[in-house]
């Protein structure tokens, strides 16, 4: 499974969210990250559509977390960036050449879309199950107890 490199970029930006007290710059989140501002524009926009994150227009504008960071999984960002199709699209392929597969055994999923499908579906509820906020404070125990608070003070600055 390949994932856009704007699904990375998307849940950085809002783990950085989730510590904001004001509305950040998306200018400021490319710094940050120092990723390209037109890209990351464009993700920032995706999670807008999604409903992901607001954003506050002006002087003062930018990104804020739409709804609390423990109410965002990272399965509805990588939604929100790479869209809902499956990974998997089984074309049934055991219907084609010399010796095509039909009538009953063509009514039911083949060994290989259901052990595909059903990846994706473990894959999907492990995703479902970890929220921004539970990879803030994992954010905080890896980089150290002030990480997150110099982040902080950063966006301030």
């Amino acid at each position: 499974m390949k994932l856009a490199a704007g699904v990375e970029w998307a849940l950085h930006c809002c783990v950085v969210l989730s510590q904001a007290t004001a509305p950040v710059p998306g200018a400021r989140l490319a710094e940050l990250h120092d990723v390209s501002r037109s890209y990351l524009a464009k993700t920032l926009q995706a999670l807008s559509r999604a409903g992901l994150v607001s954003t506050a227009e002006g002087r003062d504008g930018g990104y804020l977390l739409a709804r609390p960071a423990s109410e965002v999984s990272v399965l509805d960002v990588v939604r929100a960036v790479d869209g809902t199709e499956p990974a998997f699209r089984c074309t049934e392929i055991r219907q084609q050449g010399p010796f095509p597969t039909t009538g009953e055994a063509c009514l039911t999923p083949c060994g290989i879309a259901k052990v595909m499908h059903d990846a994706e579906q473990a894959w999907r509820s492990s995703l479902r199950q970890v929220s921004v906020a539970d990879l803030a404070a994992s954010f905080d125990a890896t980089s150290g107890s002030a990480a997150l608070r110099r982040l902080s003070d950063w966006l301030a600055g």
